[in-house]
């Protein structure tokens, strides 16, 4: 996928996003809704807000950024959506002003930064614009390698009478990063939705945000704060500044 570009998956999926992910853990609103301790909240990768806008139902200022505008008009077309303030851009750049007291990126999309340069960038920036106080929130999965067979997977994600979606993809263990298709079979043709993600490691995380003058505060199986163990297929880790932005 040469042409691949930060915002081809948003532009491709934006129109069945929300019917592929219809609802979003309300245990995952009221941990950002704790963490947010009132103040200003920033999602990075806001997409068509299936977390913002139920947040900012719950009383939190909500704002965002996002590389595609096709995600950002779905949000924009919801009740509320035109009410959230949104910023168009790398999310590597956090180009936005003033601090927050919660910074966030969701389901992965930390994942979509495919260097580990652009990854360090984001956590510094972060670093910039969080509340001396504040917290910033990253949920992903923890990399599972055994599911790739010479590199390569392909898994049925579901079937019905009438279609047929699967993924295909291959893994550069060199790079850490994952070039996948979601593909769509169905009488009418095949859709293609491309997808391509540097995967991160725990620890590499945390190494990333000392870097940034970050420290881990807690780290989690889920959003109801199950400990996190060998078996924990997915983290919620969330990092604060250092005890010397504390005095």
């Amino acid at each position: 996928m040469d042409n691949y570009r930060e915002d081809t998956y948003g532009e491709r999926i934006a129109g069945v996003y929300d019917d592929w992910y219809r609802e979003y853990d309300d245990a995952a609103v009221a941990v950002l809704h704790e963490l947010a301790q009132g103040g200003r909240a920033l999602e990075l990768g806001i997409g068509t807000g299936r977390v913002a806008l139920p947040l900012q139902r719950s009383g939190i200022a909500v704002e965002g950024i996002d590389s595609s505008e096709a995600m950002i008009a779905r949000l924009r077309s919801k009740p509320g959506g035109d009410k959230i303030p949104v910023g168009m851009g790398d999310l590597a750049d956090v180009a936005v002003e003033g601090q927050y007291t919660l910074i966030f990126v969701l389901v992965n999309t930390f994942f979509a930064l495919l260097t580990q340069e652009e990854q360090v960038r984001c956590f510094r920036n972060v670093a910039q614009h969080l509340h001396p106080r504040g917290s910033f929130v990253v949920e992903a999965f923890v990399p599972d390698l055994s599911r790739f067979t010479r590199r390569q997977c392909v898994t049925v994600a579901d079937m019905s009478e009438d279609e047929v979606q699967f993924d295909a993809s291959r893994h550069d263990p060199v790079s850490q990063q994952i070039t996948a298709q979601q593909i769509v079979l169905t009488e009418q043709g095949i859709r293609l939705y491309p997808v391509k993600l540097r995967y991160v490691w725990p620890s590499e995380l945390d190494l990333m945000a000392r870097l940034a003058g970050l420290q881990l505060k807690h780290r989690w199986g889920d959003w109801r704060k199950a400990p996190f163990s060998a078996d924990s297929r997915t983290h919620v880790s969330v990092y604060e500044h250092g005890q010397q932005s504390h005095g």
